[in-house]
């Protein structure tokens, strides 16, 4: 030990890198206390491995690649982001109609006819039936449907969101072509049709384009809604004078009324599509002018006027 002399020579305690202390396991790094002035040697980090990763880690680089996708979402324009299903079914509608265009001839016809909804298809396997129908447009890429189809379809789920969108869009098109190929297997059990009935041509998304159409006059003011459905009409009798076939003119008819039958139920979804923005945004809004010394239990305008007494009988 030094006399005193702060010039001296300094004893150096010893330094005990593996330091165990009692009830603890091994920490790497851990050294008694030396004396004032002593230099600890620095141990390395053998604690960590070069492969694993701390939750830390995991969690920092799990936020990275959510804000990530955020931007990405954020970065697309405005219209695909607000109408995903409508842009979806509108780009599988035009490859179909691509592929029947450019493709071979024989494929698609029997492409076609195992898609069309008939009843020999739909007694077989009635739903695959029914959504592959509804996967062309009648007429290829020149089809009035494939304007009109995203028009319609955007409009409606804008206001109703994805979801109830395609299930207004599915009940038009599966109950307006039941409706029209339940009679036809009836009338060719009874033999008022003959057997070629029962595999007739029949597809595309005209029945719920048609639903949906109905279904989105239904949110619109009065004048709009009737030259909305106006002009539905006119284009369907358009259509009857081209090329004129009864079942098609009864499921068209059939899915009009399914749309205007669901103006209840749309009417009602639309303001359940503003909650979730009425939630995110209720911490902006500006605070309510209440009266806080009220106690709880009264309304604020029983106790501004003094209606907090017990009512006498009259």
């Amino acid at each position: 030990m030094d006399d005193g002399d702060p010039g001296g020579p300094r004893a150096i305690a010893p330094v005990v890198p593996w330091a165990r202390r009692a009830g603890r396991p091994r920490e790497v790094g851990c050294a008694w206390p030396a004396a004032a002035g002593a230099s600890t040697p620095r141990v390395p980090d053998a604690g960590r491995g070069r492969g694993r990763r701390t939750p830390a880690v995991v969690r920092l680089r799990a936020g990275r690649g959510s804000r990530t996708a955020a931007a990405v979402v954020r970065s697309l324009p405005r219209v695909p982001r607000t109408v995903p299903f409508t842009l979806g079914y509108t780009l599988i509608l035009l490859g179909t109609s691509l592929y029947a265009r450019l493709g071979d001839p024989g494929t698609v016809r029997d492409l076609l006819a195992s898609s069309s909804t008939d009843v020999s298809n739909l007694s077989q396997r009635p739903l695959l039936t029914l959504l592959v129908s509804a996967l062309w447009a009648v007429g290829g890429v020149t089809s009035p449907y494939l304007v009109a189809f995203p028009l319609v379809l955007a409009a409606l789920e804008r206001r109703l969101g994805g979801v109830r969108t395609a299930g207004v869009f599915l009940l038009g098109h599966v109950l307006a072509t039941l409706l029209t190929e339940v009679p036809v297997a009836v009338s060719v059990a009874a033999g008022h049709l003959p057997d070629s009935s029962l595999r007739r041509l029949d597809y595309g998304v005209s029945y719920g384009l048609i639903a949906c159409a109905a279904a989105l006059a239904g949110l619109l003011p009065s004048r709009r809604r009737w030259a909305l459905l106006g002009g539905v009409a006119l284009a369907l009798g358009a259509g009857m004078l081209v090329d004129f076939d009864p079942l098609t003119a009864w499921g068209h008819a059939f899915a009009l009324l399914l749309g205007v039958l669901s103006w209840r139920y749309v009417r009602s979804w639309r303001y359940v599509r503003s909650w979730p923005y009425v939630r995110r945004n209720a911490s902006r809004r500006p605070p309510s002018r209440r009266n806080d010394d009220a106690p709880p239990g009264f309304a604020h305008s029983e106790r501004a006027s003094g209606n907090t007494g017990t009512p006498s009988a009259h």
